[in-house]
């Protein structure tokens, strides 16, 4: 198997350029050289194979060979709009929603977030993570991380075509069934989760009022950082993207 690596292409000049943690990657970590076989995305959905030309300080360059089929990318395209988590929960829900499919995630501060996070400085390492997961799990598209925003400046700029409040059993609003949902395919949409604490009263009628679909997965109470995988994999079984 060919390791991959995100890369500028250039298709006009048929090279790839590899930079910063990619390049020391390729060169320090696997210690490949000049004429060594890989492959390159773009992060936005194309793939190729490619042979290493140079590698200097700056980077690597690579010449583009024939194109490769990545990963197919969901029909929906789905954001996960997730409250902040504590130490390293939230690395493992970017991995973990990078692997199955999500097309962003965007980071919320709401009013039990207990990790700490200003908005507009989400860390890096949640960008680096998605990248080391589209590589591993063979997407080409890298999910757009946003830089932490605030639940109330969030659930006004949504637009997805469906719009999914998760809320544990105990919330202050019955939740719906995720069947509710319904066999049929959105082109977009967005789940919201709550952080450790949950959501806010004041939150839950927020979001509703402004047209998310109050669903619940069940009786039981899982964590928080289980939350996003069980939820996208329900969502998407229900459209038929498993």
């Amino acid at each position: 198997m060919l390791p991959r690596f995100l890369a500028a292409i250039d298709r006009a000049s048929g090279t790839a350029r590899l930079s910063g943690e990619e390049a020391r990657h390729l060169s320090q970590v696997l210690r490949l050289r000049a004429g060594d076989e890989i492959a390159v995305f773009d992060g936005a959905g194309a793939e190729f194979v490619a042979r290493v030309e140079q590698i200097a300080r700056d980077g690597a360059l690579a010449r583009l060979g024939e194109a490769r089929t990545p990963a197919a990318e969901p029909a929906v395209l789905l954001t996960l709009a997730q409250a902040v988590l504590k130490g390293e929960k939230m690395d493992d829900v970017v991995r973990d929603a990078t692997m199955m499919g999500v097309a962003g995630v965007e980071p919320l501060v709401t009013e039990h977030t207990a990790a700490h996070l200003k908005p507009g400085r989400a860390p890096e390492r949640w960008r680096r993570i998605a990248i080391a997961s589209a590589k591993q799990c063979g997407r080409a598209v890298v999910p757009r991380i946003g830089d932490g925003t605030p639940l109330a400046d969030w659930i006004v700029r949504d637009r997805s075509d469906v719009r999914v409040l998760l809320v544990e059993p105990s919330a202050t609003v019955s939740g719906h069934p995720a069947s509710t949902l319904g066999p049929s395919r959105p082109a977009s949409a967005t789940i919201l989760i709550g952080p450790e604490g949950g959501w806010s009263a004041a939150e839950i009628a927020s979001a509703v009022a402004a047209g998310y679909i109050p669903i619940t997965l069940g009786r039981r109470t899982l964590r928080a950082d289980a939350i996003p995988i069980v939820a996208l994999g329900v969502l998407q079984y229900l459209w038929g993207e498993l």
